[in-house]
């Protein structure tokens, strides 16, 4: 299966995905469930969101301070990840919506993550890589191909 992130559409498609995502930090495991939401949109990998029961106990904490907005989802709020015992924290590592559009209501109180500001990140068993730069937070797979916007390399797309 080959997708080019070219086709998504705009405005974002949300789908609701049977399979494997696991999130690390150091050697733990803190985030696995067997089901995820994708957010495709053009010329981003899939953005991944998963429920907040996905995760460890002790290992996310929601942020104060300034909040972003999406023409899509609305605002969002974000969240710091650590370890279980609060180690290796993560600032600003996880983003969700808690009042999204309506037409995105499916992804409520879903947490997605920067595949960057953690160690590992598996979709489907394989190992992520970041989307390129430092504001997005596609997961691109050997499945997904570019270009891909925030990368230097196209800066068209920037």
């Amino acid at each position: 299966m080959n997708e080019y992130v070219a086709e998504y559409p705009r405005p974002p498609r949300i789908e609701l995905i049977s399979g494997s995502v696991a999130i690390y930090i150091q050697d733990e495991i803190i985030a696995r469930d067997c089901e995820y939401i994708r957010v495709c949109e053009t010329y981003h990998p899939p953005s991944i969101y998963i429920k907040p029961s996905a995760f460890t106990e002790g290992t996310f904490r929601q942020t104060t301070g300034q909040r972003s907005f999406c023409e899509w989802k609305g605002l969002a709020t974000y969240w710091d990840l650590s370890r279980s015992n609060g180690d290796s924290i993560r600032q600003k590592a996880g983003w969700s919506y808690a009042n999204p559009d309506d037409r995105y209501t499916s992804l409520k109180d879903w947490i997605s993550i920067y595949p960057r500001c953690v160690d590992k990140c598996y979709l489907e068993g394989e190992k992520v890589v970041a989307q390129p730069g430092t504001f997005y937070g596609g997961w691109i797979t050997s499945w997904i191909n570019g270009p891909f916007k925030g990368d230097p390399k196209h800066p068209e797309l920037m």
